[in-house]
């Protein structure tokens, strides 16, 4: 693997998870464990990963629960069901939320299986989906050399104020939860690093005066989004 795939592997049980993480590992992937579903949903918004891995059956939050605000926060992130379940309605609320659904006992070999199917299916919809230059009214926004195209004039961002404008391209007229980005960009949500989104967010602003079909909205005590 050229970049090194993360798994949130989320299960309750020590010994299963101890063995999943050091298979996993054992195949070139890096594992974060996280033994309940508060702790997984930590785990995500602190961290980038390519696919989750997620127990029904967890203390303080329950996979299927988990799985809702993951897609709040990403709603393409691939998720795997692991559950003692199988009755048919535990089948179809597993499906309507997330990608796969395995039952116990399973062998290591096929979550393997399912795991590199999801994360094919999610690299194919990241090639078309992600393009390299976009265009926010009559400003190009070109995320790979960091410039904002405005009126033929160019004006080149700051790293951070790249990742926050494509943070809110993704969630385009959704809100980006002010609590998700500051983990992501900044690493965690304290007051100084709140402060300093601010100031982006505001610089961000200043950049789109001239384009009023875009604008970047205070959605109060949640977050920001760019309406367009």
């Amino acid at each position: 693997m050229d970049k090194q795939i993360k798994i949130l592997l989320a299960e309750d049980d020590v010994n299963l998870g101890k063995v999943l993480t050091t298979y996993l590992e054992a195949k070139g992937y890096e594992v974060g464990h996280a033994s309940n579903g508060e702790m997984a949903y930590d785990m995500f918004c602190a961290d980038d990963y390519n696919i989750c891995v997620v127990d029904v059956m967890m203390p303080l939050k329950d996979g299927f629960t988990l799985a809702r605000e993951i897609r709040k926060l990403d709603s393409k992130m691939p998720i795997i069901f692991l559950t003692a379940k199988n009755q048919q309605e535990d089948i179809i609320e597993g499906l309507s939320v997330g990608d796969d659904y395995v039952t116990k006992p399973f062998t290591m070999e096929v979550l393997l299986a399912r795991i590199q199917a999801l994360l094919r299916r999610a690299a194919q919809s990241d090639d078309t989906e992600t393009p390299t230059v976009v265009n926010l009214g009559s400003i190009t926004f070109d995320t790979m050399r960091q410039t904002l195209n405005i009126q033929g004039e160019e004006k080149k961002l700051t790293t951070r104020e790249t990742e926050l404008l494509i943070m809110l391209i993704n969630k385009k007229n959704e809100v980006l939860e002010r609590g998700f980005a500051l983990k992501k960009i900044w690493g965690d949500d304290s007051y100084y690093n709140a402060r300093s989104m601010d100031v982006y967010i505001t610089k961000l602003r200043k950049y789109f005066v001239t384009e009023p079909s875009v604008q970047i909205i205070n959605v109060h005590g949640v977050g920001f989004k760019l309406v367009m």
